[in-house]
């Protein structure tokens, strides 16, 4: 196998970000593509109590165990597999079990701070940014983390206005100027995600 062409997909919190890089993963078949999560590199927090563990500040770059991915991404450069943590999101740390990604001719990393990172960004072949309007992000947040995470409308919101609005200003906003291709509307834009897939495919069929 040829070295694995990493794609980042980076944008805010609620962006579709997750949307474009599941329906580039889906449109090939598993033995040529994997997906890194940076939401499961969150630094393990087993030294701290659920109380303290509960007041970190997740939309910062200093919550992510980036030296971890940026191993991970290195290893599977090197066509060898990995050891992707799982975070748990109820717990806010990481389990005692992890999943294992096997090398392969793509490889999606996406995140919300993947390109704030230049260690990170810089082992990426193609980089990404899903721009999508504030007012958009923070109802698909608010359903996502009562839904499926368990929280309650009062702590998202909270959040939201004191950890998750000043570090986009901060951090995420600002690493656009790294992509080579921003996506507006994310999740929404059929068209820009249409390209991307038909783009994904073209460089499988020259790895043929």
């Amino acid at each position: 196998m040829d070295k694995p062409i990493i794609i980042g997909i980076a944008g805010g919190t609620g962006s579709g970000k997750s949307t474009v890089a599941k329906a580039i993963y889906e449109s090939l078949p598993t033995k040529n593509i994997g997906i890194l999560e940076q939401d499961m590199y969150y630094k393990d927090q087993s030294d701290l109590s659920f109380e303290e563990r509960i007041k970190t500040n997740y939309d910062h770059p200093l919550a992510f165990d980036n030296e971890l991915l940026v191993k991970h991404m290195q290893a599977l450069s090197e066509l060898k597999p990995i050891e992707k943590p799982i975070y748990n999101f109820a717990k806010h740390n990481r389990e005692t079990t992890t999943t294992t990604i096997e090398p392969k001719d793509i490889i999606i990393i996406e995140g919300i701070l993947i390109l704030n990172d230049p260690e990170v960004r810089d082992l990426m072949d193609i980089k990404i940014f899903v721009d999508t309007d504030a007012d958009v992000r923070i109802i698909r947040r608010i359903t996502r983390d009562i839904n499926e995470r368990g929280r309650t409308l009062e702590s998202v919101i909270n959040q939201y206005l004191s950890t998750v609005k000043p570090a986009h200003e901060q951090f995420i906003e600002p690493s656009k100027k790294y992509a080579d291709i921003i996506i507006p509307e994310g999740g929404y834009n059929k068209v820009a995600i249409d390209i991307m897939v038909a783009k994904v495919k073209s460089i499988i069929s020259e790895k043929q």
